[in-house]
């Protein structure tokens, strides 16, 4: 029993220390460059077309809800664990942010730039219906190079570029780095239509029930990724690699570069899509 019990506190010691290690490589500041109300009377007494500056500025944790940015300027910024619920973002210029952590319920960054920003573990859902209507707005961004890791299921990525996009991932297998990783990136029921995801690394997603309708994934990882009742129709797939992938009762009608497709006789239910 005694061995028992020192084996439990040795665990519990252990975990402690994996999550301090966790915590130490994210290398969040205790403190902010501003305070939640010196940038909401900021953004309130910006003139019309004049953009509000911070980039490059250390914003963690402030509760940044409900606020119109004006399509501020946030590049290389680090806004981890910031609360953006309900947050106008769009235009705004957030290349290169680190948005690891933050809340993005129902946030709106339609037409932003995200180029080469991370979103690492977001909040997503209000709560644990994981409802479409809390899933944030990225219609028209530039998400070139961005690097995620989420359930954003439900979310608008109609007309966005994510070419270069890396969805993939973060471990072979969740838990080697970090006690809370995903296996896989979860894109149920997103809208990709007419999205650019030129060479983006999709590998293992879950896309089921996303739309893809006049997609460019020329050059795209979707090795193993969960492709079923996915509609591809009039998407471009020439070079796309979806070994191991799953079609069941996608729509491939009017796919383009359908002959050029890597892997594509190791999919798997090939035979139940649609064409």
């Amino acid at each position: 029993m005694a061995a028992v019990v020192r084996y439990s506190q040795g665990l519990v010691f252990a975990l402690a220390l994996a999550t301090a290690a966790s915590a130490a490589d994210e290398n969040v500041s205790p403190h902010a460059d501003f305070t939640a109300r010196e940038i909401t009377q900021q953004l309130f007494k910006a003139k019309p077309g004049e953009r509000v500056d911070y980039a490059g500025r250390d914003l963690t944790y402030l509760d940044l809800s409900g606020l119109d940015f004006k399509q501020a300027r946030l590049s290389r910024s680090d806004l981890y664990g910031v609360d953006f619920t309900g947050s106008d973002l769009k235009g705004a210029d957030m290349s290169y942010a680190r948005l690891d952590r933050a809340v993005l319920i129902r946030a709106d960054m339609s037409g932003a730039n995200l180029r080469g920003s991370t979103i690492f573990r977001p909040t997503v859902y209000s709560d644990m219906q994981n409802s479409p209507a809390d899933a944030p707005r990225f219609a028209g961004a530039n998400l070139s190079g961005v690097r995620v890791q989420a359930d954003l299921s439900g979310a608008d990525f109609r007309g966005a570029d994510l070419t270069y996009a890396d969805l993939s991932p973060l471990e072979d297998r969740p838990g080697q780095g970090t006690l809370v990783t995903l296996a896989r990136n979860v894109l149920k029921s997103c809208d990709f239509s007419g999205a650019t995801l030129r060479h983006a690394n999709l590998t293992r997603s879950v896309l089921m029930f996303s739309s893809l309708v006049g997609a460019d994934l020329t050059g795209a990882l979707l090795v193993e990724a969960d492709l079923s009742k996915v509609d591809f129709s009039g998407a471009n797939l020439s070079g796309a690699d979806v070994t191991g992938a799953d079609f069941d009762s996608a729509n491939l009608a009017g796919v383009k570069g359908l002959d050029t497709v890597k892997g594509l006789d190791r999919a798997i239910n090939l035979d139940k899509a649609f064409r």
